[in-house]
């Protein structure tokens, strides 16, 4: 005669299996956590596209460099370029759409916004990976 032990157990484990399985969304890795303390002085003819509101320019740094973005005369948005859907692909870099005002993935082609980095458009999920900006006038200051 069997127990009630001896039916649950087998029960539940094919239950966990049928659970796991209908997950068919890709797990997504993380950007990876990169140092940033990036100070530039956006009066510099080396940044003269952040002069003007709308203007933006990648730097080095951060895990696939930075996307950085000026939003207002005082207000300044800067990004991992790492696409958040796969940031392991080599090749994969997100790049500013200028014309309206979208970054988007060079491989997996998922869309963000740029004022606050949330996805329009997939595969990815998640938002761009955003960092710290501080600006005094002159000085924009990039962290972590």
């Amino acid at each position: 005669m069997k127990t009630l032990k001896n039916i649950a157990i087998p029960v539940l484990l094919s239950l966990f299996i049928v659970v796991g399985a209908c997950n068919k969304e890709k797990p997504h890795d993380t950007i990876p956590d990169v140092a940033v303390d990036v100070y530039i002085d956006v009066t510099s003819t080396l940044y003269l596209q952040l002069n003007t509101v709308g203007g933006y320019i990648y730097l080095t740094g951060g895990y696939k460099g930075l996307l950085v973005y000026r939003v207002s005369q005082d207000e300044f948005v800067a990004y991992d370029r790492a696409c958040p859907y796969d940031p392991y692909v080599p090749q994969s870099r997100l790049e500013m759409d200028i014309g309206n005002l979208t970054v988007v993935d060079t491989v997996c082609k998922s869309k963000f916004v740029i004022l606050d980095g949330s996805v329009i458009e997939g595969p990815a999920t998640v938002p761009m990976k955003r960092y710290r900006t501080s600006f005094d006038g002159t000085i924009l200051h990039i962290f972590n």
